[in-house]
């Protein structure tokens, strides 16, 4: 099973993600002084904001079971098929590919066996990767099958096309948390320190909330109806990179621990945060959340409407249906299906689709795009949109900035609805 708390204790807890135990590839102590020697004296490849953010989940155990980048065939599977195709892990359900690229002059001067130093755009020492090949790619493919598009607009695909010429695989020690512990202490945490928090309370059964906004009345709902099921709920914030427009994480951590103060029962919530950037490849993204989620010790993720989406790219409940095409066996944490969610006038209260006898014109659909919106013009927001102590902090957030180097939001897709 999984970790043994201080309690001793077996957990109750869902096992990681292909694999007894959790492994987490960070080095600490003597053996990364050791590391961080040889790493100063290695070639280096330098992360984006995504690739550093793949590195510390790789470092935490986060992806458990990959022992770090991709190689070709495994690129190739997960793209395709989101099957690992190599060594013990073939043929492991994962639905985004994990991968490190490099321009082709760095890798044309790497072989097999060699190490490389990978580092942070701050200069940062982040880890030492162990190469097994070098491949090229092609992005378009990889675009199409992971974000259904290849839309330069589209920040996912940004991500890829962006990518150095060439992919470089291999094994990682991880050398860094970067400043996720420091800049973040009462919400990051490890899978491991989830676990325990979670084996503690006894729990079984955690729903994980999956957010990159803050929390408003649809969120709260569908967080609530998860708290009926199961015994707790695992606010989990996203904390690493967003596009623009998106809200910050240190100001959402503010706002969801004041809604968590606020409006829920004690001991029904744990708020916490983990490293990754956003990528908003909507269901596929879906999908890579249940599967770290499992990591974390939660057997359900809460999946409402447009998940991990973007602008009009995906269907509202893509991110839904996409779980339907999972085999019974590729995933151990599942869905918690949540459809349309709103303030019902007619009501007096949040309902969905399902419970809500009234007619559409007695609904008020909630999104964080449209908060965010109002928020961004300095417009009024209503009451059941949001809780007036979590409206505080974003007006707040927004007084702060000029009203001229406010990013525009758009309204497209189902956050338009």
């Amino acid at each position: 099973m999984t970790s043994i708390t201080h309690n001793q204790k077996p957990s109750k807890l869902v096992p990681p993600h292909g694999s007894a135990e959790l492994k987490p590839l960070l080095l600490s102590g003597d053996a990364r002084n050791q590391a961080l020697k040889l790493a100063s004296t290695l070639p280096t490849i330098t992360l984006s904001s995504r690739e550093r953010g793949d590195l510390i989940m790789l470092g935490i155990g986060g992806f458990t079971p990959l022992n770090g980048f991709m190689n070709q065939a495994d690129w190739q599977g997960v793209v395709d098929n989101m099957r690992l195709q190599s060594g013990d892990n073939a043929g492991l359900f994962w639905p985004i590919p994990i991968t490190l690229s490099a321009p082709k002059a760095t890798a044309d001067s790497l072989h097999a066996g060699d190490k490389v130093a990978l580092v942070a755009k701050d200069g940062e020492i982040m880890g030492i990767l162990t190469v097994e090949e070098t491949y090229t790619i092609d992005k378009a493919h990889e675009c199409q099958q992971v974000f259904t598009t290849t839309d330069p607009e589209h920040p996912g695909v940004q991500q890829v096309l962006a990518q150095g010429e060439v992919n470089i695989a291999g094994s990682v020690e991880v050398l860094s948390e970067g400043e996720f512990p420091t800049v973040y202490p009462e919400i990051y945490k490890t899978p491991a320190e989830t676990r325990e928090i979670l084996d503690n309370k006894g729990w079984q059964t955690v729903a994980a909330f999956q957010t990159r906004n803050p929390m408003h009345r649809s969120h709260e709902y569908l967080a609530k109806i998860a708290i009926e099921i199961c015994d707790g709920v695992l606010i989990h914030s996203l904390l690493g990179a967003l596009k623009p427009g998106d809200i910050p994480a240190d100001v959402r951590q503010e706002a969801i621990k004041t809604l968590i103060d606020n409006y829920f029962r004690a001991d029904t919530v744990i708020q916490a945060g983990y490293p990754l950037d956003m990528r908003y490849a909507g269901p596929r993204e879906a999908l890579l959340h249940a599967v770290f989620r499992q990591n974390y010790g939660c057997s359900h993720l809460i999946v409402g409407r447009d998940h991990a989406g973007v602008g009009d790219y995906y269907g509202a409940f893509d991110a839904q249906t996409i779980f339907d095409h999972v085999g019974k066996d590729d995933l151990i944490t599942q869905p918690l299906k949540i459809g349309w969610t709103f303030w019902c006038n007619a009501c007096n209260a949040m309902a969905s689709d399902k419970t809500c006898p009234h007619d559409a014109s007695e609904h008020v659909k909630v999104s964080g795009t449209k908060l965010r919106k109002a928020l961004s013009e300095d417009e009024e927001v209503p009451d059941n949109f949001s809780r007036p102590e979590v409206l505080q902090i974003l007006r707040d957030y927004y007084a702060g900035i000029a009203f001229d180097e406010r990013a525009e939001v758009k309204l497209v897709g189902a956050s338009a609805v």
